[in-house]
């Protein structure tokens, strides 16, 4: 039983260290990817270290549920493999101990991180989004930095595009050009300058911009319109200064986005808030399925004669459909009153289109914003649900590939990895497209990795030379021998049957 225990710890320990060095490894790539992705909110923006530190620790938040199945896999692959290269797994085995023994402490504390990600997915993540997106969205409304490059148009400044020739040490611009599109294109106007500075003001929320010894040319044809009502134009005003200074409207500083927009996202709910959101929104859609259903019906179609029916006798609306023969109505009408009630008719018909188009809108609204829910619920129990399955397809196919190191583990965890991307990348667009149920497409993955760990168990418990090849060569041997002793006796029974 000692045995037994220090055995667990061993394998504890082993495991430990190479988890958590994959995990940070995983994160770090994975944070890569997804910095790489928002480089163009960072870059130029003159952002403070504070903030760049809270974008990296939401960022790194928001990886955690992809990289931890990933750090499972690569890691329970390393270690059994390093176990059966050392032929310490066929020493165990040797002494009685079954794999599913040996997998035991390992699998429970599996279970116990799939736990733990799913109460992080539901608790933690949904905030960290939240926040995350809220930064991205200030990120993206900041202006860049303003660094005006030599030699080439700056359009970094809404409606305006600067040119300078050189800058002194001092930072004064030499030789600008400015063009100022901000009434439009058509009232563009054009200052060139021999020497320029450029400077925020206090509140960070304008350019001041000081020209000297330059000219500026306006287009004049909005304001000869407004004076005159007519389309003549004066081609520009020239003006000659010394000096000059203008006002751009150019916020540098940093403002944050409001964190209560993004509260009834997908995103940002954990379990009991989605389900919530999902019933209230499916009575939603339903009174308002009804109520479109019951307002086209009594207001198109039945209302009219439903209000004739209640007044009048039924013996009195039998005389009027003997007195009325639609027929016979139709045909004594002119040829320019039948082209009239076609018109109408073909009016008619485009609105009940037009209303039912609009219906089918608002009704789609609401099933897809039910659709995201739905999915982002089912995601938080797959994630978890993967790191479980992810370590019955490693630690199996260790022991089977019997190579440890950063060699072919890292290649294969790489491989079943971009696999499980694929197809859960698959459901979920399936899901989202309303092409298959919520359920099947979020579980797709998992449906279909789930039966590949249990074959891979399977075979690494009986001992399966599966990724053999000497095996595989002689099996197909055999096969081919067979082959041929089915043809030699099928040859000979021929030839009997030809005498």
């Amino acid at each position: 039983m000692r045995v037994i225990k220090k055995i667990d710890i061993y394998l504890l320990r082993n495991f430990l260290g190479l988890f958590f060095a994959t995990f940070f490894i995983a994160i770090f790539i994975l944070l890569m990817q997804f910095m790489w992705m928002h480089v163009n909110d960072l870059v130029g923006k003159g952002i403070e270290i504070s903030v760049l530190a809270e974008f990296f620790i939401y960022a790194t938040a928001s990886v955690v549920p992809l990289a931890l199945p990933l750090a499972i896999l690569l890691s329970s692959l390393i270690s059994f493999g390093n176990l059966a290269e050392k032929f310490e797994l066929t020493a165990m085995k040797a002494a009685g101990i079954s794999l599913f023994r040996i997998l035991r402490p390992l699998a429970f504390m599996v279970a116990m991180l799939s736990i733990g990600a799913f109460f992080f997915s539901n608790n933690v993540l949904p905030k960290s989004q939240m926040k995350l997106w809220a930064l991205i969205f200030s990120l993206r409304q900041k202006s860049p930095e303003l660094e005006i490059p030599v030699g080439e148009f700056y359009d970094e400044i809404r409606g305006h595009h600067i040119f300078v020739r050189s800058k002194t040490r001092s930072g004064e611009l030499l030789d600008m050009m400015i063009y100022d599109y901000s009434n439009g294109f058509e009232n563009a106007k054009v200052m060139v300058a021999d020497t320029g500075r450029l400077a925020a003001s206090a509140d960070k929320r304008y350019l001041i911009l000081d020209l000297s010894h330059g000219e500026s040319f306006e287009n004049l044809d909005q304001q000869q319109q407004r004076s005159t009502g007519t389309s003549k134009n004066i081609p520009y005003r020239r003006e000659t200064f010394s000096h000059k200074r203008i006002l751009i409207d150019f916020a540098t500083d940093f403002s944050r986005y409001d964190e209560s927009v993004l509260q009834d996202q997908h995103v940002s709910k954990n379990v009991a808030q989605l389900k919530e959101s999902i019933d209230s929104m499916r009575v939603v859609a339903h009174d308002r399925s009804l109520e479109q259903s019951n307002r086209l019906i009594n207001d198109r179609y039945f209302g009219r004669e439903s209000g004739r029916v209640a007044v009048l006798p039924d013996q009195v609306l039998q005389e009027e459909r003997q007195m009325y023969n639609i027929d016979s109505l139709w045909a004594h009408l002119s040829p320019a009153k039948k082209n009239q009630v076609y018109a109408l008719a073909e009016e008619s018909a485009r609105a009940y289109g037009d209303q039912i188009e609009y219906n089918s809108l608002m009704l789609d609204d609401a099933e897809r914003y039910i659709r995201k829910h739905q999915i982002e619920m089912y995601r938080k129990f797959t994630l978890a649900f993967a790191c479980l399955i992810f370590f019955f397809i490693g630690a199996p196919l260790g022991a089977i590939i019997r190579k440890g190191g950063l060699g072919a583990p890292v290649v294969i965890s790489v491989v079943m990895f971009i696999i499980y991307y694929i197809i859960d990348n698959t459901g979920y667009k399936m899901a989202r497209e309303a092409l298959w149920p919520c359920w099947a497409g979020m579980w797709l993955s998992s449906f279909v990795l789930l039966p590949i760990g249990m074959f891979l168990s399977y075979k690494a418990a009986t001992d399966s030379p599966l990724f053999n090849p000497e095996v595989w060569v002689m099996r197909w041997k055999k096969v081919m021998e067979r082959i041929h002793e089915l043809k030699g006796s099928l040859w000979k029974k021929y030839k009997l049957l030809n005498r």
